[in-house]
């Protein structure tokens, strides 16, 4: 089993509520992570038909099973059962006692906000990041990573990326889908899920993007909600402050697994990555995503976002922590020159000195300290955005 770095958050979480609630991807590895942190707590698994009938019909005898407690694992498939949860910590009073599991945040968010709210710890497992997949020995060079992504089960069980990628993405869209959505025009949909593929790093324009799928903006709005709901893809915001420049108002795209979205673009073989066009774009998702996953690791919120202005001045990431700003740009060269430097010269500038740290993350594997900023490989970048 390759071990998670959320591991030790969970358990902090665990000893402070007395329900911690784990959401994520499917196969972004919860029911192995739940199970293995909390060996000695019951498990049941509300796919199961019979179970999930148990549940809904007799929610108080379902739960009388458990005096001290369970691993419940898929919760959104029976949401009614929240507020009996509710029901019994508040009478029980104990921390710890439920460890809750669901791959549609929203519809869990929704829920817990109405029956669990300080009741529970929320938190979010991704896929494998660099971190993870390097502490387990795992291969970790750029076009592997960009090519298998991060789901365990790819480099637990050496799995080959396209076979498992596509079996998952059917799934996604023959199962999950339909039970968030009656989705009826199903090409469109996975059209528009690889032209979204096609956008990673990009300022996502979704009128642009409706257009060239053939729907409406309004379709094409709600359509990446669902992929946001299921942990397909997220926005990263910009950054928005009163310094006297135009800042641009659109998120940029990008995908919780890069592997997922290589897929989607047709890159099915790791060679075919040496001369893709969208190589750098992959690349700069996949480091975007390291940040994203060790800040969400550590317990932290995500607090991630770019910056660029009217100028076209841009760097890919900002991370703003009370006063001060860290300025991080991304490029998958392996070769460093002076130019790569610009953008994080011209915004320090700019925000002054809230900066107090710039870095270039690339794709060497070499760390450099320059007087423009710190050098860092793309197998470090989680250490960027904890500061």
């Amino acid at each position: 089993m390759i071990s998670r770095h959320l591991t030790s958050t969970l358990y902090s979480r665990a000893r402070d509520y007395p329900v911690v609630t784990i959401t994520g991807p499917r196969q972004s590895g919860k029911t192995t992570l739940c199970r293995n942190a909390f060996p000695e707590k019951p498990y049941s698994n509300l796919e199961r038909p019979d179970i999930r009938d148990f549940a809904i019909h007799d929610p108080s005898g379902y739960l009388a099973q458990f005096p001290d407690g369970a691993i419940l694992d898929e919760i959104q498939r029976v949401p009614d059962l929240l507020s009996w949860i509710q029901a019994r910590v508040d009478e029980n009073r104990r921390t710890g006692e439920f460890i809750l599991t669901g791959s549609h945040h929203f519809d869990i968010r929704q829920r817990i906000s109405q029956s669990l709210a300080g009741r529970t710890a929320l938190l979010n497992l991704l896929p494998l990041s660099i971190s993870e997949l390097k502490q387990a020995g795992k291969p970790v060079e750029v076009d592997r990573l960009l090519h298998a992504g991060g789901y365990p089960r790819i480099h637990a069980d050496n799995l080959e990326p396209s076979v498992m990628l596509g079996d998952y993405f059917a799934t996604y869209v023959e199962r999950d889908l339909r039970e968030l959505v009656q989705l009826r025009h199903v090409r469109e949909f996975e059209r528009f899920v690889r032209l979204a593929a096609g956008r990673v790093g990009q300022l996502l324009n979704l009128h642009s993007l409706a257009s060239d799928v053939g729907v409406s903006s309004h379709t094409a709005k709600a359509w990446l909600a669902l992929l946001e709901a299921s942990f397909v893809v997220f926005v990263l915001p910009p950054w928005f402050a009163n310094i006297g420049k135009r800042l641009t108002k659109s998120p940029k795209l990008y995908f919780y697994d890069v592997g997922l979205a290589a897929w989607l673009i047709g890159i099915t073989r790791e060679s075919h990555l040496a001369t893709h066009p969208l190589r750098g774009l992959l690349f700069e998702n996949l480091v975007v995503l390291e940040m994203l996953k060790a800040r969400i690791n550590s317990g932290l919120g995500a607090n991630l976002h770019f910056y660029r202005d009217s100028s076209g001045l841009e760097v890919d990431l900002l991370l703003e922590s009370g006063s001060d700003i860290v300025l991080a740009e991304i490029k998958s060269t392996q070769t460093i020159n002076t130019e790569l430097f610009r953008p994080l010269k011209k915004t320090a500038v700019i925000l002054g000195n809230r900066v107090t740290e710039k870095y270039l993350v690339y794709g060497g594997k070499e760390r450099q300290e320059r007087s423009e900023s710190q050098v860092v490989s793309y197998l470090d970048a989680g250490e960027v955005s904890l500061g």
